[in-house]
């Protein structure tokens, strides 16, 4: 089989599994680093695969534009065109329709951009979307959906549910590459009805995967997690769940236990990029004086190429004098934090010690946020 998901182990609401894709085997739970342009920024392949990246993200609206999916696809595919022979899933555009508002309108046929490289007018429906994604030849392809951000009055959030679940329909129709499995995506925010309402009828369209979108869009990290464990739940126990875009490692730690098998972030390159390195026991500011003469390791127990070879103090120096091995470095040792958070809560899954791991590191991580070092 092209794709396939098993669950291998449970520890309460955790779950502990093994998806199937043409380009290899993941191991869940998941953290997939960002792609959006067809690289993790900074990146080579060999350095993503050397630190144990099982699979990657891509962008349906952001490689349609540049260089486009029609050359990609001449050009052997997403996976050639990047170097990259891992998994890869390509969301659909669903994010820009909410991140780019401004400049887009929308209907029941699809959603109009005005292009953010030259104002150009780009079309997505979800016919569109499908058809970028069978070009691009991602692994996983996501349905198109529409994502409010939260605060958005009851009556048009069941607007978008009812737009997603139509465009999820005509995904599903549009669909025919046999090598790549589509996902369907819920919304409804904070709204556990609406979400109820849009799980019911995307399971009964028996997609291979779902995905819970919807979230990280304006709402406090308490609201999320009052309604993920029950969102979670709506899906069925036999297929992968996805919670898109989500996010800090407490909030992931929270996902895992409420049911939640595979996440996405920017923040760990995004935060490498900006001097901020995550550890177990805070974040390092990497740019602040207090590092200048700092002998030590980003942290001390990781084994990623910047905490085997290189100080804190030289960190500093590079991101003082904008060096950008700088950036390079702590994107290497921000994804490497990720990879081995989620190789521990898989392990502690299978070891039936989950809940005692969730409670110790929530914790340590509650402590620590909002308290950075230095």
């Amino acid at each position: 089989m092209a794709f396939a998901f098993e669950v291998l182990a449970r520890d309460g609401s955790a779950r502990r599994g093994r998806l199937v894709t043409p380009h290899g085997v993941v191991e869940t739970p998941v953290f997939m680093p960002v792609g959006t342009q067809a690289t993790v920024k900074g990146l080579t392949p060999e350095q993503l695969e050397a630190l144990g990246v099982q699979i990657v993200l891509g962008n349906t609206y952001h490689l349609a534009l540049r260089p486009g999916a029609d050359l990609i696809a001449e050009l052997g595919g997403l996976h050639r065109f990047m170097g990259w022979s891992r998994a890869i899933l390509t969301d659909s555009g669903g994010f820009q329709i909410y991140s780019l508002a401004p400049t887009r309108t929308i209907t029941d046929h699809g959603a109009v951009f005005r292009s953010h490289i030259d104002g150009a007018l780009f079309e997505l429906t979800p016919e569109e979307a499908v058809r970028i994604q069978e070009n691009l030849g991602s692994d996983i392809a996501m349905c198109l959906d529409e994502c409010p951000p939260f605060g958005t009055p009851r009556d048009r959030l069941r607007e978008a549910v009812r737009r997603t679940i139509h465009w999820a329909q005509r995904c599903r129709a549009a669909h025919h590459r046999a090598d790549q499995a589509l996902f369907a995506i819920v919304q409804g925010a904070t709204d556990l009805d609406l979400r109820a309402e849009c799980a019911a009828a995307l399971v009964g369209l028996d997609f291979p995967g779902y995905a819970l979108g919807g979230f990280s869009v304006g709402e406090t990290p308490e609201q999320m997690r009052a309604v993920l464990r029950p969102s979670a739940a709506l899906l069925p126990e036999n297929k992968p769940r996805y919670l898109m875009g989500v996010g800090r490692p407490v909030d992931i730690l929270d996902a895992v236990a409420a049911g939640v098998d595979m996440f996405d972030c920017v923040l760990p390159t995004r935060n490498g990029r900006n001097a901020q390195a995550f550890t177990r026991s805070g974040t390092l500011r990497l740019r602040n004086a207090a590092f200048r003469r700092d002998p030590r390791p980003v942290e001390e127990d990781c084994s990623c190429p910047a905490c085997r070879r290189f100080s804190r103090a030289y960190l500093h120096h590079l991101f003082n004098v904008d060096e950008m091995l700088g950036p390079i470095l702590l994107s290497m040792h921000n994804i490497a934090h990720y990879l081995r958070l989620m190789h521990d809560i898989r392990q502690a899954i299978e070891e039936g010690r989950f809940a005692q791991f969730h409670a110790d590191l929530h914790a340590q991580l509650n402590q620590s946020s909002g308290e950075d070092q230095n």
